[in-house]
């Protein structure tokens, strides 16, 4: 369990790291360091990429809940 935790918790880093750089930083790195507007679009791209998983994580929770309180429809007329 703590290893598929695990994979999942790398499997969204790798994913937000690589979209976020896509987004925000050049291809041709001019200077060695982040500047203003790639260091804004980072903490903004990051932040969205966090709130979304979290709204994600949410509603799957919330169908997970609703489909474990539903009727199993095969036990209807059961004895």
């Amino acid at each position: 369990m703590a290893i598929t935790e695990l994979d999942t918790v790398t499997d969204f880093f790798n994913r937000m790291v690589t979209s976020c750089h896509n987004k925000c930083i050049s291809a041709r790195y001019a200077d060695a360091d982040l500047n203003k507007g790639e260091q804004v679009c980072i903490d903004r791209c990051v932040s969205k990429y966090n709130d979304v998983q979290k709204k994600v994580g949410e509603v799957l929770q919330a169908r997970g809940a609703a489909n474990v309180n539903a009727p199993n429809p095969s036990s209807f007329g059961s004895p």
